[in-house]
């Protein structure tokens, strides 16, 4: 773990008390934002038949729902930055409620695209992004077990809008509920209510500039004013750009480490959830039922993700958590790869019990372990970065799947991609991070060499000066 990464901001989190307020507030607003386009998949079939599409084209609407939301990482990052988390996530839920009404008239395929997708979605990003962000500020000790808690949410609410869907199906049709859906998710502006920022008690800092000036340079301040002037504007205007936008973060080894691996993985993380439903009414097994699958795959997701919080802030796992979400990775890999081996309604209750527990590990670990990397101070622009980048994979990825299923009529080639998916970059990632621990040790190493060295100057200089008077 980066020595920095936990100890590099300029005030002490408060770990607790309103904290646990604001944690709430984040399971509400997570919760929707990565469940919302999971439950939506109940309603697949029907639209489907309804605008007679094909599996690749129904499956763009999670894509491109969960692609915008990503995109619009760095513009909630942006305003996070500007306005604080509790007037991003408020607007946010006014989007996806807007989004659901719109679509509740939607009359092609396209239609929903651009509703529930896009506006839908970049409402989502408005809730996720400020949510990840404001945990940070409030939690360092305790941080992985805040995020386990809080990402809990998604399964909490993926348990319950599975069936509740398909009971406004039943009741109302795909249009009436998502009208009732529309109206649900505007909790998302409670959330934010609730996400009061942090009381930072900022001790002001000494300027190191101007206590290294003799008394000739301060006297030069003055006859050139101008001069200083231009270069204060223009300093504080790049610091203006790299609190929006830090680009040095590409060159930063763990950053670069995390978004290659995940940009990989991606193109087989949301597919197997997408297709789970569909998947089991393709086998003949009743709408109630394949619905259920999603339950059961949200309850055990639902436990594993607190559980994971607490395993990883133990002092064995946390200075070494990069393996502990490689091993995450490789396990959702070996789930899908597993999954055509399953048959009937049985078989798919066990895939979904070990495929909730796989997800719901790497979801506890996703955001973490890139706090952990780049320190929370950097977290905010780096999940801007990462999600806008990632929008491509989170967008191909479901099609993709879906049109493997179009192509040979059998759902196990998507699970066999998915699984070859997971599994690579979960190797991967055990042999970067290694590297990159190596690499942190050999750091520390020669930082405490010079400063032992630098001490041992300091020690021998004192000294000399001590004992020249008596020489005299």
């Amino acid at each position: 773990m980066s020595p920095a990464a936990a100890s590099n901001l300029d005030y002490t989190p408060p770990d607790g008390g309103w904290g646990w307020a604001v944690v709430f507030a984040s399971f509400i607003s997570i919760g929707f934002s990565y469940a919302f386009p999971k439950s939506l998949t109940i309603f697949f079939k029907e639209i489907q038949e309804y605008f007679s599409v094909s599996y690749s084209d129904i499956a763009w609407i999670s894509s491109v729902m969960l692609a915008s939301m990503y995109a619009g990482g760095p513009i909630s990052s942006i305003l996070v930055n500007r306005y604080g988390s509790r007037p991003v996530v408020m607007a946010g839920g006014l989007m996806v409620c807007a989004g659901m009404v719109l679509a509740s008239f939607g009359t092609s395929i396209i239609h929903l695209y651009l509703c529930v997708g896009v506006i839908g979605g970049v409402g989502l990003a408005f809730n996720l992004q400020p949510a990840l962000t404001i945990i940070s500020t409030y939690f360092q000790a305790k941080r992985p077990l805040a995020n386990g808690l809080a990402m809990t949410g998604s399964p909490v609410l993926l348990s319950t809008l599975a069936p509740l869907n398909q009971f406004l199906f039943d009741s109302f049709g795909w249009r009436g509920s998502f009208l009732i859906l529309g109206s649900i998710v505007l909790n998302c502006c409670v959330a934010g209510a609730l996400m009061r920022p942090v009381n930072k008690l900022v001790k002001p800092k000494p300027d190191i500039e101007l206590s290294k000036r003799n008394g000739e340079e301060v006297e030069g301040i003055g006859k050139q004013p101008d001069a200083h002037l231009s270069v204060d504007k223009e300093n504080s205007c790049q610091r203006c750009l790299y609190r929006f936008i830090d680009f040095s973060l590409f060159k930063h080894r763990g950053f670069l480490i995390y978004l290659v691996g995940n940009v990989a993985m991606f193109f087989g993380f949301f597919a197997p959830v997408v297709f789970l439903a569909p998947y089991a009414k393709d086998l003949g097994i009743d709408e109630y039922s394949a619905a259920f699958l999603l339950s059961i795959f949200a309850l055990v997701d639902m436990f594993i993700r607190p559980a994971t919080g607490l395993i990883g802030n133990t002092k064995w796992v946390r200075p070494r958590i990069q393996y502990f979400f490689s091993f995450a990775v490789l396990y959702n890999g070996v789930c899908h790869l597993l999954c055509p081996l399953a048959t009937g309604y049985t078989g798919l209750v066990v895939y979904s019990v070990f495929f909730g527990s796989a997800f719901g590990m790497l979801s506890a670990l996703l955001f973490e372990v890139l706090m952990d990397l780049v320190g929370a101070p950097r977290f905010s622009t780096a999940v801007g970065l990462v999600t806008i980048i990632e929008c491509g994979p989170v967008l191909l990825g479901p099609p993709l799947s879906g049109a493997l299923v179009d192509i040979f009529g059998d759902y196990k080639y998507m699970y066999y991609a998915c699984g070859v998916m997971m599994l690579v970059p979960g190797i991967y990632f055990f042999i970067m991070h290694y590297y990159n621990y190596k690499k942190l040790e050999e750091e520390h190493r020669k930082s405490a060499d010079v400063e032992k060295r630098t001490s041992d100057e300091a020690v021998t200089l004192n000294a000399n000066q001590d004992d020249q008077p008596v020489n005299e």
